[in-house]
């Protein structure tokens, strides 16, 4: 095995390990608030809390990232989310602010963590198709750490006390933190300076949106993620009523994990469905995705519910996959690595934050969950028409 090659699954392992932490991390909150008698759709605020790092740091994350070795800022991501996590140990569980608090550390950890993660793929990978591989292959493991987290994690949460699953989490961060010294500690970038570099993050915004090709899988990826996090909450939420599961119930985490099956297996099929030169086809999987979404609120019946969310899954990571890594190729030369990650986290966030807020209000407003899920329905159906409009304009310079 080649040096690149054993760097590379020690990223996918050390990736693996903290996504699943980070999902285990939000299941352990989500049930403390509901043992302190919090709302279900409480736990969207704990999610906003989350999302607010990747939109206030966004700009330095970047640089900070391309500046120093992109297997450092790994490990210092890690220990920031080891920090978060074991700080509820300490925390009045009772206080949704300190909850939030807690998660919203967790959140700093991760947009540290994030674009070391995704830039330091150009660097241990020789060729355009060895890139694609390596996204789908850390997609696929982003996504199997969701679905382990959720289901595993979820299913661990519901049958061990508190403490312990928090111990666990930890451990496993600082597990994926080890995982890190196997990764080469290539030489970062001394010179940048992040005042000067931050100042250039909103020109980079600017660079990589007038580009109808990262256009495209900016507002693209952003849409994917938007609705995967309004769904994560109202799943949670939806399965208890619609299948008549206790919120505690094993099934109810492990229902919401097929979901992420979906996402696995379309993510592994994404480089065989879709030619990397005509990514923009993938949207026709975001409506398909889409259309399975407005069923949801119709079904009462669980394995169709389960046969459900995993088309849903596959469809999205078709959808994602090629764009994911059409962004980083065309980022790479507009902006560099690391900004490109960030401006994407940037997008994605505020847009998660924007879809988790919307999904708030409108349960806290007296709408029932299953209508909450078809209003983030057609707020994607208005973002991929404008996506499929464009796409439209632009086809002759949207090629690689």
């Amino acid at each position: 095995m080649s040096m690149n090659a054993k760097a590379l699954n020690a990223l996918y392992i050390t990736q693996f390990l903290s996504a699943f932490s980070d999902n285990m991390s939000l299941l352990v909150i989500s049930s403390l608030l509901t043992k302190n008698g919090f709302s279900p759709e409480s736990l969207a605020l704990v999610t906003i809390a989350f999302f607010l790092p990747y939109i206030l740091l966004a700009p330095f994350v970047g640089p900070l990232a391309d500046k120093l070795p992109k297997a450092v800022v790994l490990i210092l991501g890690n220990l920031i989310k080891l920090l978060g996590i074991a700080a509820l140990l300490l925390i009045d569980a009772s206080s949704i602010v300190m909850l939030m608090l807690c998660y919203f550390t967790v959140g700093i950890g991760a947009v540290v963590y994030s674009p070391a993660k995704y830039g330091i793929l150009p660097e241990l990978t020789a060729t355009n198709q060895e890139l694609f591989q390596a996204n789908s292959r850390i997609e696929a493991f982003t996504i199997l750490a969701i679905l382990t987290g959720i289901g595993g994690g979820g299913a661990i949460v519901s049958i061990a006390p508190t403490v312990p699953s928090v111990l666990l989490c930890a451990a496993l961060y600082a597990l994926s933190l080890g995982m890190t010294f196997f990764i080469p500690r290539m030489p970062g970038n001394p010179s940048i300076r992040f005042t000067r570099e931050a100042g250039q993050f909103f020109k980079s915004i600017g660079l990589l949106l007038h580009n109808p090709t990262t256009k495209f899988s900016l507002i693209g990826t952003g849409a994917f993620w938007m609705s995967s996090a309004v769904l994560r909450t109202a799943v949670l939420a939806w399965i208890p009523i619609a299948l008549g599961f206790s919120p505690n119930d094993i099934s109810v985490s492990l229902i919401l994990a097929t979901t992420s099956i979906g996402i696995v297996i379309g993510a592994f099929l994404a480089p065989k469905l879709i030619q990397l030169s005509q990514f923009h086809k993938s949207i026709l999987y975001g409506f398909l995705m889409l259309a399975l979404i407005f069923i949801f609120p119709w079904v009462h019946s669980t394995p169709i519910a389960i046969v459900l969310l995993l088309a849903v899954g596959c469809m999205g990571g078709i959808f994602i996959v090629p764009m994911n890594t059409v962004l980083q190729e065309e980022g790479l030369s507009l902006v560099g690595s690391g900004k490109t990650i960030a401006v994407q986290n940037f997008v994605e966030n505020i847009m998660m934050l924007v879809g988790s807020g919307l999904y708030y209000f409108a349960v806290d407003q007296g709408l029932s969950i299953s209508m909450a899920i078809v209003i983030q329905g057609l707020i994607m159906l208005l973002i991929l028409s404008f996506l499929r409009l464009n796409m439209g304009r632009n086809r002759k310079e949207m090629t690689l």
